[in-house]
């Protein structure tokens, strides 16, 4: 990365002409690289990764990163001591390279970019906060929480010039590249309709309060999200929930649950295929099945139907209804796909050939190496901003149609519910003080 100090000075007064744009409010951080102050050692040519959240997604984030020859891990973070800890310990740093607060994390000049792993309230404080230290950011899916959180990360990516990558990592599968290459070549006919099969929610009883566990900032992990008592049903994985963390299931950290939070995978590989990853769709309706009591407060079994400009139909269902993979349907064929491709028809589609006057995907093998070979060229990653934030927006929505029980029409320019104010108050909520956007 040669002149990168030089490339974060343009940044930091680039910054300093536009402060003020974005509006997110807590105690400003100036990397001291950014005025021209680390005269420490000459920048290296492997990129600074600091990690945000170092719970089981992150640190098997962070070990793709240390596979990546020209990337390197200096600094993690977690409000969680052990964890932290033990992604330290991982990736072999010092006793002064893990942090309780992400805001002096992201105060490092050798820090480039930072891989955010926290639970989805998080994202929108820690993604906004990156950008404004100049960091480029690889940040899991789903990108947003809220409608108008989504759209506040666009602006303030763009805005900054900052590179992002999205955790939809399907899109670096050969097979799935593939079978969205057929589709947009015409190799299965005129498209009939997309079947999504994604997994259900989870339900669990009332837990009575707990101990919060030492070395655990539980306020700090609560974070925007209201102030409520300690279980770790709430915050942590747990064997009688799959091994998952219970936070995927509560609304008050992932609105619209299971649903967004797997989900957006699938919507992600449905958009490649019908060529609408920056849009949405026109009409949503559907029906689920909620929790009736409980801690877990977010839809378990679902089918939901987006009705595209386009005509087509993406139906996303749970997996007692459909296979856990996507669904092409056309008039001369179909693939089922995830992983790479399941099932095809015919099988003589297999060795179709896509020409070089054809349409062509962006193609990645390997996710987190597209991000670093994207923030050292500075071109646009395979996951952008953009189309992380239509691709979340989709099921986000579809949360929104399930709440309320009841069909609704989307305008995807605006990015609003189209007559229906009861729906739109759903596109963005208030933060406990004193966090906000």
């Amino acid at each position: 990365m040669k002149n990168r100090q030089d490339i974060s000075r343009r940044r930091f007064l680039k910054r300093a002409v536009k402060a003020g744009a974005t509006g997110l409010v807590f105690p400003a951080i100036v990397p001291s690289s950014a005025m021209g102050l680390a005269g420490n050692t000459a920048p290296s040519n492997r990129i600074g990764i600091g990690v945000i959240g170092t719970g089981s997604k992150g640190q098997n984030g962070m070990s793709n990163f240390m596979r990546c020859s020209d990337a390197q891990i200096v600094a993690v973070c977690d409000v969680y001591r052990t964890n932290r800890l033990k992604a330290a310990k991982t990736a072999g740093l010092g006793t002064k390279d893990d942090y309780n607060d992400f805001r002096d994390l992201l105060a490092r000049d050798d820090v480039d970019a930072v891989l955010i792993a926290t639970p989805d309230h998080w994202h929108v404080l820690q993604v906004t906060a990156a950008a404004k230290a100049g960091k480029d950011i690889y940040c899991e899916k789903p990108l947003s929480n809220t409608i108008a959180e989504g759209r506040a990360l666009v602006d303030v990516v763009q805005h900054y010039g900052v590179v992002f990558q999205h955790g939809t990592q399907l899109r670096s599968v050969s097979g799935n590249r593939f079978a969205c290459e057929l589709l947009r070549n015409g190799r299965l006919g005129e498209l009939k309709g997309i079947t999504i099969g994604s997994p259900p929610g989870r339900a669990t009883g009332i837990h009575p309060e707990e101990p919060i566990p030492d070395g655990f900032d539980y306020d700090m992990w609560l974070g925007p999200a209201p102030k409520v008592p300690y279980t770790r049903w709430r915050t942590m994985r747990v064997p009688e929930v799959s091994n998952l963390a219970g936070w995927y299931f509560v609304s008050d950290y992932s609105k619209a649950g299971w649903v967004a939070g797997y989900g957006v995978h699938d919507i992600d590989l449905a958009h490649w295929g019908m060529d609408t990853e920056r849009t949405g769709p026109l009409e949503i309706e559907g029906e689920g099945k909620f929790p009736q009591n409980g801690l877990y407060d977010t839809v378990l079994g679902y089918q939901l139907r987006f009705t595209y400009a386009n005509g087509v139909t993406v139906t996303l269902k749970d997996t007692s209804q459909h296979p856990h993979n996507v669904s092409f349907y056309g008039t001369k064929g179909e693939v089922h796909f995830r992983g790479g491709i399941k099932q095809i028809k015919p099988k003589s589609l297999l060795q179709e050939v896509i020409g070089p006057g054809e349409v062509h995907l962006y193609e990645s093998n390997f996710q987190e190496q597209n991000f670093i070979d994207c923030v050292k060229s500075r071109k646009e990653t395979i996951n952008p901003i953009e189309v992380a934030h239509r691709a979340t927006s989709v099921p986000l929505i579809g949360g929104i149609a399930l709440k309320l029980g009841r069909k609704l029409r989307w305008n995807p320019e605006t990015e609003r519910f189209v007559n229906d104010d009861d729906a739109n108050r759903l596109l963005r909520y208030t933060m406990r003080s004193p966090w906000q956007v």
